[in-house]
């Protein structure tokens, strides 16, 4: 019987090390060469599959592979896409057996978060309830840190890294100018349920900088929040604001929302640092400064945790291990050995308990009034933005790898999405 090739796809907003997960797939499955033939990549994730767009990654140079590790974004196109149930939509799964007997598949590999994760469960349960053998392993990746069981997700401690150094940065730019001119600083950041990435701001306090946070797990409470801002401002001369887009009143409506949904059917957020800065000008007349990390913070590849990166290698690693030992429908995670020393190892966990559930930040990692990082959490943290890797640079610009993304010859009709 011939070898079965391996497909991989990236899903949903990219990272600064989903491409080193990638490299951890592709290396791993290149060196069991007697166990799988070839690697596709699905072009713009599950929509490749689908459409029957595969790249083939068997056309890229060891080297170019490599320098996956190194490169920010998705190096194949991601996409936001999430597959219904079988009861839903029968034809879309029938595609994919379609393509995959096509082209020998029997191992999926999908890089994603949470709803990546569901989709990777429903393709796992192929050859059960379609008779199609597919080995389906989840490799997490999420900037939000929200997937369950795993200790942190790949992605996450450089976004950290990135927001915690953006907010010391930009945190004494304001000191500099608060005796005449700015006195109050807002960074928006990622974070739609859970604030973990708000969270990293917080780091700044260790040199000493003011910083306010608004979560999403606190509801927002305008009296509350401009009596701590005020406070701040009186006692340091300025502060710095981390609002998380998912930052909400008690009535559930978030403070950034525009009344427009994605793909996934999410509120589309972009603007609580407009909002809030404005709020502490009108109620308390400091002049402001805000800024929203957007896709900055998920690509700043060349300010990327060593910590994350070699995170993000090893669960693409261990995903095709786990497929070699015959695993299906489970997810590679991170298990938490130590804090000082920082210890850490793989772990394993079932796709149907990872898949649909968010992980929120505990109470106990959050200040008892709401705004700001207990020790606890900044023990949890500082390990995860710990170490520099930094990818190589030529004129003073870092060096990033573009693949050839060659197309594999389609063998079936068109499919229409």
């Amino acid at each position: 019987m011939a070898k079965k090739n391996a497909f991989y796809a990236q899903s949903g907003g990219v990272t600064a090390v989903i491409n080193a997960s990638a490299c951890g797939v592709i290396e791993t499955a290149r060196n069991h060469k007697d166990k799988i033939g070839k690697v596709y990549a699905g072009r713009n994730g599950i929509i490749g599959a689908l459409t029957e767009d595969l790249i083939d990654t068997t056309k890229e140079s060891a080297k170019a592979i490599a320098a996956l590790r190194t490169t920010p974004s998705g190096a194949f196109g991601s996409c936001r896409f999430k597959l219904k149930s079988l009861e839903q939509n029968k034809r879309e799964y029938e595609r994919l057996i379609e393509v995959f007997k096509a082209h020998n598949i029997g191992y999926f590999f999908y890089n994603g978060g949470g709803d990546s994760a569901d989709t990777c469960y429903k393709v796992s349960q192929l050859s059960e309830t379609m008779g199609y053998p597919v080995q389906a392993i989840h490799v997490p990746k999420t900037v939000d840190n929200d997937l369950p069981i795993t200790d942190c997700c790949p992605g996450f401690g450089s976004v950290a890294k990135y927001i915690a150094v953006s907010t010391l940065e930009a945190s004494f730019d304001v000191r500099s100018m608060a005796k005449t001119s700015t006195k109050v600083f807002v960074l928006e950041v990622m974070g739609r349920h859970a604030g973990w990435i708000a969270a990293a701001g917080g780091l700044a306090e260790e040199q000493g900088i003011p910083v306010v946070i608004l979560f999403p797990e606190i509801e927002f409470d305008q009296k509350k929040f401009l009596a701590k801002v005020s406070a701040m401002v009186e006692k340091h001369g300025y502060c710095s604001v981390v609002v998380s887009e998912g930052c909400h009143y008690p009535d559930g409506k978030f403070l950034a929302e525009q009344g427009t949904r994605d793909a996934f059917g999410h509120a589309q957020l972009g603007g609580a640092a407009p909002v809030v800065a404005n709020m502490v000008k009108e109620a308390l007349g400091h002049k402001f400064h805000w800024a929203v990390a957007d896709y900055l913070q998920r690509a700043a590849r060349h300010i990327a945790s060593k910590t994350d990166v070699e995170q993000a290698y090893a669960l693409g690693k261990s995903a095709v291990e786990l497929a070699l030992k015959g695993q299906n429908a489970v997810m590679p995670t991170v298990e938490r050995i130590s804090d000082k020393p920082y210890k850490w190892k793989v772990g394993v966990a079932p796709l149907s308990k990872v898949a649909n559930v968010e992980k929120f930040m505990p109470r106990n990692f959050i200040t008892p009034d709401g705004f700001g990082i207990t020790e606890k959490c900044r023990a949890y943290l500082t390990p995860l933005i710990k170490g520099e890797d930094y990818p190589p640079y030529k004129d003073g610009l870092p060096q990033y790898v573009q693949l050839k993304n060659i197309a594999v010859a389609k063998k079936l009709a068109e499919f229409k999405i």
